[in-house]
């Protein structure tokens, strides 16, 4: 295997093979390709077998990604048997094969976010404990926080008398209940039930550690407890784990991810070697110097510093707008400027911001200008709702006891099945102590519910039974979806219920697009399933397996709008870093907190190191706030980065590039980065 490509410390990972490795990868340093290089010098150079090798990352992009650059370079038959996968895929891996000895059946559903918050909403209703403003979104987020952390609804418990704890626990313990009672799980449950398995059962853990005796982790630094807790079960202290991560890039606090665990990490595996990939194949000099004065602010980190052998390339620009208007027409103004200058494509822009409120303004100019752009963000695939119909459907065949999904089509397309009708079958199934499709399917149907609601029931139960049968059998699953949609006639209720038709036509596009979904999920699995289509539906990052809204949207030519969050992973030759402001960045939820300000600064570090070329920051004087300009504070941040390497330019006019910087960017930049990558 030749290993000269890498530089000596990329070399030193792959070849650490035995013991403990924490791998610090700062930004753009060619994380990926160490590990899959690692994968394949075990397979080849050591001729371990593929069924030892366990890499897990936190996205399917991502692990997708690693799976290909593997099977080029040693062949699919070679890495045949080793896992690359999700946190949560590798969960359910274990959950199918031994979630019996918890008490679940084999053939368990997943819930969707959007079931979930449906049936958390209506266990919030029923409660006797009124909580003040705990709104059962909030509740959703507490149980899920919970979960991540490894609590479940007895240790939850409190004796205070605060409304609001004891509307938690409440609801929290029936809606473990209820997940039980329908042979389901959510998507947090995959990890706490995992963990409770190899927990409780010694030899399944044993099993697994004597498979696994390679294990690699990306993004070590997003980790939560659960996730945590998981590798110290699939690996002792003295293991083949090998984690690799930036703690400046942790930047997901908000949803449990605790930079604690890399910093920790020699603590927790004494034997531990550190190995830090410090050149940066990405930035220029110039932007990886800014990078590097900020965040060494942070006092909990790793020390490190990027450097790159590419050049510096020009100053960061540096512009003060009026207001927030007045920022969206001078971004917009450099991009022309920079397209008419440098011939660049729209793609090579990207505005990047704090708040997803921030975009109103830079999508108005950007319309106003005629500039193509796309906003990465908003709701995903799989939660809009004539998705999640079809979807349901899809469930109630695959599990009769799924009965959020029962409830969801009942009655959908209008079948004459009214509220009175529901509310009579539920108190039966409630009385009677059986799932609900026992009472439809049971005797007596008529005397409860009427001849004509019991008729409509009647053809509803046959057509979920016809395709059960058809989806059951081994035939092509998209021509049976196909069939079940033509037979259902959604497109036909969407535009009889409609009041805007272009409205109604994304929402049939989105059904057909399902369709689609199932047919690449058929081209690309060798052994398919409904019940295997739905988990990896279910298991998806919330738009899977259809390719995601943000990886089509930033193949087009168009600027990109993302918020800082969103942006981690991706880069730009041109970023625009927008509202660097107090109380944007850092937000002003966190300014109280110093640990959370350390957050908002990683966030800003990785909007810094987003860019390949050139970065422009920005903010305003003032802002309009409820209607009336308020005046604004540069953010802290802004005074972190050396004078030397800010260029303060008026929001006036878009700085002319002499033709001394045209050169040195041309033959210091692009032809060091030439020289450097593959």
């Amino acid at each position: 295997m030749n290993l000269s490509l890498l530089n000596p410390q990329q070399r030193a990972a792959v070849q650490h093979t035995e013991g403990p490795l924490l791998l610090l990868a700062g930004a753009g340093s060619g994380k990926t390709r160490v590990i899959t290089s690692r994968i394949a010098y075990l397979l080849q150079e050591l001729n371990v077998p593929a069924e030892h090798i366990l890499a897990v990352t936190f996205t399917n992009k991502a692990s997708r990604e690693m799976q290909e650059r593997v099977r080029a370079q040693v062949g699919a038959k070679a890495c045949k048997g080793a896992i690359i996968s999700t946190f949560h895929s590798l969960g359910m891996r274990i959950l199918r094969e031994h979630i019996e000895r918890l008490g679940y059946k084999k053939n368990f559903s997943i819930y969707a976010a959007g079931d979930q918050r449906a049936k958390i909403r209506e266990l919030v209703n029923a409660s006797a404990h009124g909580g003040k403003g705990f709104e059962p979104d909030q509740i959703q987020w507490k149980i899920s926080e919970a979960k991540n952390k490894l609590v479940p609804p007895e240790r939850l418990r409190t004796r205070s008398n605060n409304p609001n704890e004891l509307l938690l626990t409440d609801v929290y313990t029936r809606y473990q209940q209820v997940l039980r009672a329908y042979n389901a799980v959510d998507f947090d449950d995959i990890l706490m039930l995992t963990v409770q398995l190899l927990t409780e059962h010694t030899d399944l853990r044993d099993h697994y550690r004597q498979r696994f005796r390679y294990l690699m982790v990306d993004e070590y630094q997003d980790t939560n407890t659960a996730q945590y807790r998981l590798l110290q079960l699939l690996c002792d202290a003295g293991g083949n784990l090998c984690v690799v991560g930036d703690d400046d890039q942790s930047i997901y606090g908000w949803r449990g991810a605790e930079p604690e665990n890399i910093l920790d990490f020699e603590k927790d595996f004494p034997a531990a070697r550190l190995i830090k990939l410090e050149q940066n194949y990405r930035s220029s000099g110039t932007i990886l110097n800014a990078a590097n004065a900020v965040i060494k602010h942070n006092r909990q980190r790793k020390d490190k510093a990027l450097w790159t052998a590419v050049g510096s390339g020009p100053l960061i620009d540096y512009l003060r707008c009026e207001d927030d208007e007045d920022e969206a027409r001078t971004i917009v103004e450099r991009i022309h400027g920079e397209r008419f200058k440098r011939k660049c494509a729209y793609s090579d822009f990207a505005i990047l911001y704090r708040t997803n409120a921030q975009s109103r303004a830079f999508e108005e100019q950007l319309r106003y200008e005629n500039i193509p752009y796309v906003l990465i963000g908003g709701q995903q695939f799989f939660d809009r709702k004539e998705v999640r119909d079809v979807l349901a459907y899809l469930q109630l065949i695959d599990n009769t006891r799924n009965e959020v999904a029962l409830l969801r089509i009942l009655n959908y397309p209008k079948r004459g099945i009214g509220e009175s009708s529901v509310e009579k079958l539920i108190r039966a199934s409630a009385e009677r102590g059986c799932p609900l499709w026992e009472v439809l399917t049971g005797d007596g149907l008529p005397a409860l519910v009427g001849e004509r609601c019991a008729n409509a029931l009647g053809e509803f139960i046959a057509l979920q039974q016809r395709f059960g049968e058809r989806f059951g059998h081994k035939v092509s699953l998209t021509d049976t979806l196909r069939a079940l949609l033509k037979e259902l006639r959604l497109e036909e209720e969407i535009h009889g219920a409609a009041t805007d038709r272009a409205q109604a036509l994304k929402r049939c596009e989105n059904i057909a697009e399902v369709i689609n979904a199932m047919a690449a999920y058929e081209e690309r699995e060798g052994q398919i399933s409904l019940a295997d289509f739905l988990e990896k539906v279910s298991l998806g990052d919330r738009d899977e397996p259809r390719p995601s809204d943000k990886e089509s949207k930033l193949k087009q030519d168009a600027v990109v709008l993302m918020s800082l969050h969103s942006s981690k992973g991706l880069e730009f030759p041109i970023v625009f870093l927008a509202g660097l402001e107090e109380d944007f960045l850092p937000h002003k939820k966190t300014i109280s907190d110093d640990l959370d300000v350390d957050e908002e600064r990683r966030l800003c570090y990785v909007g810094i190191t987003r860019a390949q070329r050139q970065l422009i920051l920005t903010n305003t004087l003032r802002r309009k706030k409820y209607g009336k300009f308020e005046e604004r504070i540069p953010s802290r941040f802004l005074e972190e980065i050396p004078a030397e390497l800010l260029n303060e330019v008026s929001s006036e006019t878009p700085p002319e590039s002499t033709e001394e910087e045209k050169n040195k960017l041309a033959n210091d930049f692009f032809s060091g980065i030439q020289g450097l990558l593959d």
